[in-house]
């Protein structure tokens, strides 16, 4: 696997979660900046997407956010990115992260977040890209999702080839080196996309 430049990370907005997913998105975001990747997010200012982001700038990080123009109207933008990239709508937002990133992550996050990398799986399995998806599962927070996603397999929703499109891990720090040893992906396996 190629080194990872950028990545894209999902989050919480919510500022009410508990202590430790915000402890661990700062981490996220001390490991991304240490290691010298750009962080590309939702340019949110508060919950975990701004604990990210903070733990990133304090490591002199770069930050970019993407976000559409309503909520910038609405003030929820981040004005300590380094980087603040307005779209119109929010499939633009999602398309452009996408296209800025060597990977993508999931930390616990709302239905936004949910549907932001169902949509990465969803690309992953029609080949539209074949980088790394890395779930961070700090406390169980994904286990429904992960035994959803193992009854699809059982149900034949989805191949069991289908469960190496992802990577998971428990805490921030194992984040970088699952990215970057990820199960190679190829677009062809697109085949296998129909069950």
């Amino acid at each position: 696997m190629a080194k990872i430049k950028s990545v894209a990370v999902y989050c919480a907005s919510s500022s009410q979660v508990r202590p430790s997913f915000f402890q661990e998105a700062y981490r996220l975001g001390e490991c991304i900046a240490e290691n010298g990747i750009r962080l590309v997010y939702g340019d949110g200012g508060i919950g975990l997407m701004g604990k990210l982001a903070e733990g990133a700038l304090a490591h002199k990080g770069e930050v970019v956010g993407v976000i559409p123009r309503f909520m910038v109207e609405q003030g929820w933008n981040n004005p300590q990115s380094t980087q603040t990239i307005v779209v119109e709508t929010m499939h633009e937002r999602k398309a452009l992260i996408e296209k800025m990133v060597d990977g993508m992550v999931a930390m616990p996050g709302g239905v936004g977040t949910f549907e932001e990398l169902l949509e990465c799986l969803t690309w992953k399995q029609l080949g539209l890209h074949v980088k790394p998806v890395v779930i961070l599962n700090a406390d169980g927070y994904y286990d429904p999702l992960l035994e959803c996603l193992h009854k699809m397999v059982e149900e034949k929703m989805l191949r069991e080839i289908h469960l190496n499109m992802f990577q998971v891990v428990r805490h921030a720090d194992e984040v970088i080196p699952a990215l970057e040893n990820a199960f190679p992906w190829d677009s062809s396996i697109r085949r296998a996309a129909a069950i």
